[in-house]
């Protein structure tokens, strides 16, 4: 039989130690996701349509980033690039390593979708008189998201749950929180057993906005 005696107490006296933990979590997923699109819709964009020599920038850019690990790529912005001099917080770090991990996969996700809208699309839209911002936007931007949203929107979820890694570093979310409380009060079953259901409510939420933005950009043009 187990001998253990639970103290929820724990929880609810430190609650504020968790609330100042998932405001930084969402802050960093929330602006990682919006950078790491930008950087992924301009790989797809130089990749798709050969742009040199960003193209084989951007190619060089996605096999680093998608053939090494995270941590280490966490690690090198943090302590490597300080070395050199170049200072930053556990915070600013965290979100480049996230934006630069996302931006990656996102230019791989994006490009899938550039190159599944037909060609014979973007020439109707030059017959159309369509400006080359009109057929960006309306014929190549647009469907390709569309169609790859769900993908986008499972990495997206991916980064917000990843983003405990970058509690390595130092970075105060909601895992360093965690990590930190456990190690005065060794309540370590009921800690991270409230972080887990904490990161479960993050992850519904985050998939009910990304809902409504497929809702309220997509589902209405269809």
């Amino acid at each position: 039989m187990i001998d253990y005696v639970f103290h929820w107490h724990v929880i609810a006296s430190n609650y504020h130690l968790f609330l100042e933990g998932i405001w930084l979590t969402i802050r960093l997923s929330a602006l990682a996701t919006f950078f790491g699109l930008l950087i992924g819709i301009v790989g797809a964009l130089c990749k798709s349509f050969r742009i040199v020599p960003f193209n084989y920038l951007a190619n060089a850019y996605v096999e680093i980033i998608r053939n090494t690990p995270f941590l280490v790529q966490l690690f090198f912005i943090f302590f490597g690039i300080s070395s050199l001099g170049w200072r930053m917080s556990a915070a600013q770090a965290a979100l480049i390593a996230l934006t630069a991990n996302l931006g990656a996969y996102a230019t791989e996700i994006v490009r899938a979708g550039i190159e599944a809208i037909h060609k014979s699309q973007i020439e109707a839209g030059w017959s159309l008189g369509m400006s080359t911002l009109q057929v960006f936007r309306h014929i190549i931007l647009l469907p390709a998201l569309r169609v790859v949203y769900p993908a986008l929107a499972s990495q997206f979820i991916l980064l917000l749950l990843g983003s405990s890694i970058v509690s390595q570093i130092s970075a105060e979310e909601l895992t360093f929180k965690a990590n930190y409380l456990q190690s005065r009060t060794f309540r370590s079953f009921e800690i991270y057993f409230s972080v887990t259901l904490m990161y479960l409510a993050l992850s519904l939420l985050f998939r009910a906005v990304f809902y409504s933005i497929y809702s309220l950009a997509f589902a209405r043009r269809r």
